[in-house]
């Protein structure tokens, strides 16, 4: 199976300003997700960047990069350019892996890619690991999928679904016995065929109502399959509190 993994990395930040270069451990952020995602089976590690400094970081490493469009509304846009730079044949598979993810199990990429290579219908394959706690359950925050047999997505919400009825009819949150809720992880594998058309697609009503750029593609009609793994991922960097316990996790090691 041959695939390439970009990570998009944007400069701006709101909570963390300038996360991508933060330092873990001795490297910039953005470069240990990097080298975390070439122990995966990938054929192409590159780093997508708006900013001359993430580019000249990634240099500095040894690790590919390109310079993209500062304009992009989202990072699926910013792949959708990557392609085209590239010249990337249309059944090429593109993973991406966010660069705010230094702790990302290898073993995931390789699964979402497989995943898309194993179903020639779908246009994006990603991840999703079971909820085990109210608190993520009701998290807004936390999004939510709900799949078909064939581990297609039928939707994606900040809500909690599936909504137990009978379980939370008294107005309690609580995780109902043997619910299939499942929290997305925010992993993405697509064709590169796929990635030139989704800049053209308009966003959906209901893209815009959730806040979720992966309804667009279930809106028009294009096939999500969703890889179901028990393992829950290592933590992401969005806060200050979140850096510091990557930190300290990769610190201990």
């Amino acid at each position: 199976m041959s695939f390439t993994v970009v990570i998009p990395a944007r400069a701006a930040s709101t909570r963390l300003p300038g996360k991508p270069l933060l330092d873990i451990a001795g490297l910039p952020m953005v470069v240990r997700t990097a080298r975390q995602a070439a122990q995966s089976g990938a054929d192409r590690i590159l780093i997508a960047t708006d900013h001359p400094d993430i580019l000249q970081a990634a240099k500095q490493h040894h690790i590919e990069a390109l310079l993209t469009r500062a304009d992009h509304p989202t990072g699926t846009d910013r792949l959708a350019e990557v392609a085209e730079a590239l010249s990337l044949a249309d059944d090429a598979i593109i993973v991406n892996v966010q660069g705010d993810e230094p702790l990302i199990d290898p073993r995931l990429i390789d699964a979402v890619a497989g995943l898309l290579q194993q179903h020639p219908d779908a246009a994006i394959t990603t991840c999703a690991a079971p909820i085990t706690d109210t608190d993520t359950l009701f998290d807004p925050n936390a999004v939510k999928v709900v799949c078909d047999h064939q581990q297609r997505a039928l939707y994606f919400s900040r809500a909690p679904i599936p909504w137990a009825r009978d379980a939370l009819a008294d107005g309690q949150q609580r995780l109902a016995p043997d619910l299939p809720a499942w929290h997305h992880i925010g992993l993405y594998a697509y064709r590169a065929g796929f990635l030139k058309t989704f800049p053209q697609l308009p966003p959906g009503r209901l893209e815009r109502i959730e806040s979720l750029e992966q309804l667009r593609a279930l809106e028009q009609g294009f096939p999500i399959y969703v890889h179901q793994t028990q393992a829950h991922p290592a933590p992401g960097v969005d806060t200050a509190q979140d850096l510091a316990r990557v930190r300290a996790l990769l610190g201990q090691k």
